[in-house]
C-alpha cells in the first residue's frame, strides 16, 4: 500500500516537473526572443499555466481529491465558483504579503501581482486539487500532526519549500551585483520555482524514509 502510493506520488510529481520544463523549453522554440530574463513575465505565466493544467489533469486522473457526497450540477458549480474565489483571494493575499515584505507598491504592481499568481499556482491550486474548497481541511492539514494521508504530507512539504524558496530568492535583490536575475521579481520567481521542484523531489523521498514513523488516523 505504502509503496504504491509513494510510486503514484513520485510519478505525479515527475509529470508536474516535466510540465515546468516544457513551459520553459517549448515557448523558446515558438516565440522569438523568449527567455527567463528577457521576457520574464511571459515565462512566469507560461510556467504558472503549465503547472495549473498539469496539476488539475494529474490529480483528476489519479482521483486524489476528497470525495463529495453530492454530485448534483449545482453543487459542482458551487465548488467551481468557490475554487475560483479561493484562487483570487490567494493572489491578493500573496500580493499583500509580498508588498508588506518590501516589494514596490505601485511602481512594479504588475510584476508583484504576477509573482502572486505564480505562488498561487504552485501552492493554493495544489491544495484545491487535493483538499477542495474546504477551509477546515486546509486548517487541519497545515496544523501540527494534521496530515491524514501521504498527499497531505506532500502538500505540507511542497508548500513550505515553495514559500521558503520565494523568501530566499529576495535576498540577492538589494546587492549591487547588477545581474539580470536581480531585477524584480526574477530571483523570487526562480526561488519559488526551485523550492517547488525541491519539494516535489523531497516529498516522496521523505515519506518513503519515514513511512514507519508515519501513522495516519481518521479524525
Amino acid at each position: 500500500m505504502w509503496d504504491r502510493e509513494i510510486k503514484a506520488m513520485a510519478s505525479a510529481h515527475a509529470i508536474v516537473a516535466s510540465g515546468v520544463f516544457s513551459a520553459t523549453v517549448l515557448p523558446s522554440m515558438l516565440v522569438r526572443g523568449f527567455s527567463v530574463y528577457g521576457t520574464h513575465l511571459l515565462w512566469l505565466y507560461s510556467v504558472a499555466g503549465a503547472v495549473a493544467v498539469v496539476n488539475v489533469a494529474v490529480f483528476w486522473l489519479l482521483g486524489i481529491s476528497q470525495p463529495t457526497k453530492r454530485h448534483t450540477l449545482s453543487h459542482k458549480l458551487s465548488r467551481l465558483v468557490r475554487s475560483c474565489l479561493y484562487l483570487l483571494l490567494s493572489c491578493l493575499f500573496y500580493h499583500t504579503v509580498v508588498v508588506l515584505y518590501g516589494a514596490p507598491l505601485i511602481e512594479s504592481a504588475l510584476e508583484t501581482f504576477s509573482l502572486a499568481v505564480l505562488l498561487t499556482s504552485l501552492t493554493t491550486l495544489r491544495c484545491l486539487c487535493v483538499l477542495g474548497p474546504n477551509v477546515q481541511a486546509w486548517i487541519r492539514v497545515f496544523s501540527r500532526h494534521g496530515a491524514m494521508t501521504v498527499w497531505d504530507t506532500s502538500l505540507q512539504i511542497t508548500v513550505a519549500c515553495t514559500v521558503v524558496g520565494a523568501w530566499l530568492g529576495a535576498f540577492p535583490i538589494p546587492l549591487d551585483w547588477d545581474r539580470p536575475w536581480q531585477v524584480w521579481p526574477v530571483s523570487c520567481s526562480l526561488g519559488s520555482l526551485i523550492g517547488f521542484l525541491t519539494g516535489l523531489v523531497a516529498a516522496p523521498m521523505w515519506i518513503h524514509y519515514h513511512r514507519k514513523q508515519l501513522t495516519y488516523k481518521c479524525k
